[in-house]
């Protein structure tokens, strides 16, 4: 890392340590939903009621319950119906992830290319993540979804601190070097400030650490790693056979699961639904 972007590390850290950083918040109607949804007396209608707070989130909930992704026979009209439908646990996960394309709104146009490529890039994974959901039992691919749009969450604070030190902003290696270092951390940072569980959390603290392993069968931030690494996210060359990942799915590290043409079909379905 250069002279500039250690510099830069040690004042993030300071930021972090002294709360002088400002971290992006979820939108209200999400967070109520997703208290709500831990009270057992919470209804479908309330929950409905909830979201009507928030007409553009609402509006793309039903356009989202209504697409390719979950295969509706009969057209859901309403919001009532989409939760009932659905299920309130899978209308919180997913209301948090159609939430979350709010975060990325730049407040500069010099910002605006630099979030919309994080975006898409959480996108991507989060698309990839659900689809291998879908062949794992135990994982819910709503959360599989979330646990992949959250996965760089940390890189945006980064991002608008390093707005203001054009040299750094403007030399795209030695930004790229502290986004690396610090997006994990800062990360965690704001799921804390979120409130998310240890399951989250983990994702966005060993997501890019291929070495990582653990008891059991796979687990969320085993989906991300395969996503991020057969989506060709990881410009770092890694040997595929060597990530516990793949043996925790099951999965020979010699196939890309994402080039294979039926997930791709899924994992389109589930990139247009994010991107209304």
């Amino acid at each position: 890392m250069s002279e500039k972007a250690e510099q830069f590390y040690t004042e993030l850290k300071s930021a972090v340590e002294s709360d002088q950083l400002v971290l992006p918040t979820l939108p209200e109607v999400a967070l109520k939903i997703r208290d709500a949804v831990e009270s057992e007396n919470t209804s479908a209608q309330q929950i409905a009621e909830t979201l009507t707070q928030d007409a553009s989130l609402s509006a793309r909930l039903i356009q989202v319950s209504n697409s390719p992704l979950y295969r509706s026979r009969n057209p859901i009209e309403d919001l009532q119906m989409a939760v009932t439908r659905l299920g309130i646990r899978m209308v919180r996960d997913l209301v948090i992830s159609l939430a979350m394309k709010q975060i990325y709104q730049a407040t500069s146009d010099v910002l605006d290319d630099h979030f919309r490529s994080s975006w898409n890039t959480a996108v991507e994974v989060a698309a990839i993540c659900r689809m291998l959901a879908t062949t794992v039992p135990g994982i819910n691919p709503e959360q599989a979804l979330l646990a992949g749009l959250i996965h760089n969450i940390g890189s945006l604070p980064i991002l608008v601190m390093a707005e203001d030190d054009d040299d750094l902003f403007n030399d795209s290696d030695a930004l790229g070097a502290v986004i690396e270092e610090l997006t994990s951390p800062v990360g965690e940072l704001i799921l804390k400030t979120w409130n998310f569980g240890d399951t989250m959390t983990d994702v966005v603290k060993h997501a890019h650490n291929f070495e990582y392993d653990h008891e059991g069968g796979a687990d969320l931030v085993d989906l991300v790693q395969i996503a991020l690494l057969q989506g060709g996210h990881e410009s770092e060359e890694i040997d595929w056979s060597t990530v516990p990942a793949f043996a925790k799915l099951g999965m020979d590290s010699d196939v890309n699961v994402v080039e294979i043409e039926e997930n791709q079909e899924i994992i389109e379905n589930t990139k247009q639904s994010l991107m209304v």
